[in-house]
């Protein structure tokens, strides 16, 4: 869906491409530069890049053990002749991300996995570890609600919006994010997003009230009018991947689906189906996160909200999003093209489309040996290349 607006590509001898465009588009060099973007030898089937990858980044794949591990080599025929630095890198499998916290604690690891340490996590590292160095940043990923609007009973839009008003935002910040989280909409917040909506209007959209109270007797009210009560709850089950990031938040989720006659209980769908499960429509309510490769709306608007995409879970389609997205997408004007956004912003949380809980923020932290980290600020799919890390050790 990315490339929806290329026109043709032509090879300029060995090392050089043209891309032609059907139209103007200001975000395709990014989406070129992003993590989400690497370039594949055309010898090798994805079969085998799956289990053997193959590629011209600064690391070589060695070995791949499921849930034990991966290693890396350096590779000698990098295009950066000085680079990199490390001889090999070592990454370990470990499911629970307790047990991880702990290992990196003990000195095990040199580095966590990359925005693996939540902020309340934070302190106990900081606290047992006093000299670790640990960064807290935006992720580029966002909490989200996804309400499979071709299923009975949520093919009732009346439903649909009053589980949307339901959504507490405050109380999710309150619990995972320590009061750091704030609220967004579908584009990445303010400060660090370049699309964000400033807290007045983000305030004026459905949902969105500060009145907490007022929006949840409003829900009661849409479910008293539609056969439910206290005596009279709607049954169903809250699909999530297993994941601590997914299942901590579907806890919260179902908590304050009660407060509006929702009976809820917690699926957990193992990761290795979750995509396909959700892809087929086979859920009922699902708390879902949605990662974002760069912080542009021609990622975030066209993978997930338009008519024909994959990764529009919930088919949400509306004809006049779809024009509001291909205009923003050829508007070189940024402040006219930011408009635009915040028109299909608004329409998005007027349709229930996937209402956003919000942004996350996550920490990474690395012994001081570490040297060269460097975090990118609004995904976690970019920076990965580690060229430039070495250890004084």
């Amino acid at each position: 869906m990315w490339y929806r607006n290329i026109e043709d590509v032509k090879l300029n001898g060995d090392f050089e491409v043209a891309i032609a465009l059907k139209e103007q588009q200001s975000s395709f060099l990014m989406l070129l530069a992003s993590g989400y973007t690497p370039v594949y030898p055309c010898h090798v089937s994805p079969r085998e890049m799956r289990t053997k990858p193959v590629g011209t980044g600064p690391f070589r794949f060695v070995e791949f053990k499921r849930n034990e591990g991966i290693k890396l080599v350096r590779n000698p025929d990098y295009w950066k002749k000085d680079r990199p630095y490390l001889d090999a890198i070592d990454v370990r499998i470990i499911a629970n991300r307790s047990t991880r916290i702990l290992a990196f604690e003990s000195g095990e690891f040199d580095l966590t996995y990359d925005t693996d340490v939540s902020i309340p996590l934070m302190k106990e590292v900081t606290s047992q570890v006093p000299k670790a160095i640990c960064q807290l940043r935006p992720t580029g990923v966002y909490v989200n609600l996804l309400v499979n609007s071709e299923a009975t009973p949520f093919n009732n839009p009346k439903l649909r919006h009053a589980v949307a008003l339901a959504i507490d935002r405050k109380a999710f910040d309150d619990i995972l994010g320590e009061g750091k989280l704030g609220i967004s909409g579908a584009m990445q917040p303010l400060p660090e997003g370049a699309w964000g909506m400033p807290e007045d209007m983000l305030r004026s959209l459905p949902g969105y009230g500060k009145d907490v109270e007022k929006n949840i007797a409003e829900a009661r009210a849409v479910m008293t009018s539609l056969g439910y009560g206290p005596d009279k709850p709607l049954k169903l089950k809250v699909s999530t991947r297993d994941i601590a990031i997914y299942r901590d938040p579907a806890v919260i989720l179902i908590d304050q689906l009660k407060k509006m006659y929702i009976d809820a209980e917690l699926e957990v769908i193992d990761t290795t189906i979750w995509h396909r499960k959700v892809t087929l429509g086979e859920y009922s309510v699902g708390l879902n996160l949605t990662g974002l490769a760069v912080d542009d709306p021609d990622v975030n608007f066209v993978e997930n909200y338009t008519c024909k995409s994959d990764r529009n879970y919930n088919k949400y389609c509306s004809p006049e999003v779809e024009k509001l997205v291909d205009a923003q997408s050829k508007e070189a004007d940024a402040a006219k093209r930011k408009s635009i956004v915040w028109q299909i912003e608004r329409k998005l949380a007027e349709d229930v489309a996937r209402p956003v809980i919000h942004f996350q923020r996550a920490g990474t932290c690395w012994y001081p040996h570490v040297k060269g980290i460097v975090l990118q600020e609004n995904s976690i799919y970019n920076g990965w290349r580690y060229e430039d890390v070495w250890l004084d050790k």
